[in-house]
């Protein structure tokens, strides 16, 4: 996979050199090119933003260093490849999310616009769509000063998706949100630490009952911290022990979907 960032603050990204992400791109799994976006200004004071058009607070990041800056990563394609996908980091856009991470790491490339200010200018979307797939994503219900920290965050989330980047992928596939649930609690040695005592299934051996409580602890933890998820659930195919497990926490299973009980306490779903 090749990923493209365009920023005013190019050493923002230098953290994507780290850790697994930087093996990858080391071991050639995935090619990281960063851009500066004054390096497409025309004026001596590399000048990329300017008061907003109807008046307001704050700058806003000028089309034409955009517009020059995406062309020349969009000229470096390919004769009869597919439009570089371009995310734009904006609290605006779809959200971010897992799944959203597994369809983007099949794509072949990658283009990140890091926003500042107040934005991008509106046009510089619609000029890109003629060249990239455009996808405004967001992380959360929050703002940033700028798009670099959501980068770093979905470059990750997509990068270490990519085969041969995590060793172990049985990994990948056990963690939060990889099956719409909150991963299990984990524990390591010792056994007793600080008179907290490692839950005794996990000590057992049992590999059946130890699968059973980890998927059951996924259900409680994501009823605790993020019953929003199970409004999604499948539990029409859940077999019997499951589904005692659901109506443990005060859920009934109707028409295959989760609903939570009146008399449960919680919030309806």
């Amino acid at each position: 996979m090749r990923v493209d960032v365009v920023s005013i603050f190019p050493d923002y990204l230098a953290p994507l050199e780290l850790s697994l992400i930087g093996k990858a791109r080391q071991d050639g799994l995935l090619e990281l090119n960063v851009h500066d976006l004054r390096d497409f200004t025309s004026d001596r004071h590399r000048t990329v933003d300017d008061t907003p058009y109807g008046g307001g607070a704050g700058m806003v990041m000028k089309p034409e260093p955009w517009a020059q800056a995406l062309a020349a990563v969009a000229a470096d394609r390919p004769s009869g490849a597919a439009k570089p996908v371009l995310i734009v980091p904006s609290p605006a856009g779809e959200r971010f999310s897992q799944a959203a991470a597994q369809e983007l790491a099949g794509e072949e490339r990658l283009v990140f616009a890091c926003g500042r200010y107040e934005g991008i200018d509106e046009r510089v979307m619609e000029w890109a769509a003629e060249h990239f797939t455009v996808r405004p994503m967001s992380l959360g219900d929050y703002v940033l000063n700028g798009g670099e920290v959501a980068v770093l965050a979905m470059v990750e989330a997509i990068g270490r998706l990519l085969p041969g980047v995590v060793g172990n992928p049985e990994s990948l596939v056990e963690e939060s949100h990889s099956d719409g649930l909150l991963e299990y609690p984990v524990y390591t040695k010792p056994s007793s630490w600080r008179d907290r005592e490692v839950p005794a299934v996990l000590l057992s051996g049992n590999h059946g009952k130890i699968a059973q409580w980890r998927r059951h602890e996924q259900y409680r933890r994501t009823d605790e911290r993020r019953p929003d998820l199970l409004e999604h659930f499948d539990a029409a195919k859940l077999p019997r022990a499951d589904r005692t497990a659901f109506a443990d926490l005060g859920y009934d299973i109707v028409d295959g979907h989760l609903k939570r009980r009146a008399d449960s306490g919680g919030d309806s779903a």
